[in-house]
Parts: structure tokens; C-alpha cells; sequence
């Protein structure tokens, strides 16, 4: 039931307290409506608010698993890294290892095979790219691998019954034309 003038005249109120009475009534109502739209618009606000905030947690969550991702692909990196400077570390060694093993007289079809089965986790390298304890290592490569060192040795073929001493030929240098040609017609 709404609060009107005829209403308030059946109650036998007089005319000019029914005009106060509607005015304080007005300012009431229009006081609950201004309220009521502020809460409206505070509901609205709250609303983007949450909205935003939804936002803010899902961009955190991506965030987080972007990390996780950047901190794993670092790992993934670092030991990609460990891995190239041990693979150049050992061919180094690889490197020092096979020159050794020229010096120590070992034969070029052999090296490979060697390095093959060569423990080379224990060879160490100076800074100067050399094997330490060189002199060492080439005496212990003598030995073991002494069936792969190659020596060259140049001997003449041995004659059990040399022919003997001296020649019936005359010294060709000596001769003059004519004497050899006589000589190479006696031949």
C-alpha cells in the first residue's frame, strides 16, 4: 500500500500536514534510492573488481608454471653446457693421448684401436695442453702396447756365400773409348 494524498485524507489528516507529511516521505524515498544506487554501482565495481582479481590469479598461475618452465630449461641448459666442455675436455685428452703414442713409436694403423680401449679417465693435462707425468706414460705405453711400436731397422739381405774378392774385369772408368769398345766385342 502506497503512502498518497487521498489515503492520507480518508484518515481525516488536514491538507497542510498531509503536503509535510508527503515532502518528508519524498526526501525518504529519494534518500533510499540514492543509497540504493550506490550500492548498485558499488556492487558493480565490486564485481569488475573480481573480475580483475580472477584475471590477476590466472596470470599469477601462468607466471608460476613460466618460471618452472625457465627454471628447467636452465637446468637443461647448464647441463648441455657440462656436457660440450666434457666432450672438449676429453677430446683434448683424446688429442694428447694420440700424439703420446706417436712419440712412443706406436704404428698409425694401431693408435686409433688403442684409444679404443685406453682408460683416459685418470690422464691429466697441463695448461699447456700437454699429458702430465709424459715421460712416464711413454715408458708405461712401451711396455704395454710394445707390440704395436714399429721400429725400422734397414739390414742387408745376408748371403750365406758371398762371391769372393775381386774381379777379372777391368776398370771401365779407365778406359779409353776404343779400348772399351774392344773390350765389349771380346764380351
Amino acid at each position: 500500500m502506497a503512502l498518497t494524498r487521498k489515503y492520507l485524507k480518508a484518515l481525516g489528516i488536514e491538507d497542510e500536514k498531509i503536503e509535510q507529511i508527503i515532502e518528508e516521505h519524498a526526501e525518504t524515498v529519494n534518500a533510499l534510492k540514492a543509497e540504493r544506487d550506490e550500492l548498485k554501482a558499488a556492487a558493480g565495481a565490486t564485481a569488475d573488481i573480481q573480475k580483475q582479481l580472477e584475471e590477476a590469479k590466472k596470470a599469477a598461475e601462468e607466471a608460476k608454471t613460466l618460471k618452472e618452465d625457465l627454471k628447467k630449461k636452465s637446468a637443461e641448459f647448464e647441463d648441455y653446457k657440462k656436457g660440450v666442455e666434457s666432450k672438449r675436455a676429453q677430446d683434448k685428452k683424446f688429442a694428447a693421448y694420440k700424439e703420446l703414442l706417436k712419440e712412443a713409436g706406436v704404428s698409425e694403423k694401431r693408435i686409433e684401436t688403442i684409444l679404443k680401449v685406453s682408460d683416459l679417465s685418470k690422464v691429466e693435462l697441463e695448461e699447456d695442453g700437454k699429458v702430465k707425468g709424459a715421460d712416464d706414460l711413454k715408458k708405461n705405453i712401451q711396455t704395454e702396447w710394445s707390440d704395436f711400436i714399429t721400429t725400422d731397422r734397414r739390414q742387408g739381405t745376408h748371403t750365406p756365400n758371398p762371391p769372393a774378392g775381386g774381379s777379372d774385369d777391368p776398370d771401365i772408368e779407365k778406359m779409353s773409348m776404343k779400348e772399351y769398345i774392344e773390350y765389349r766385342k771380346k764380351k
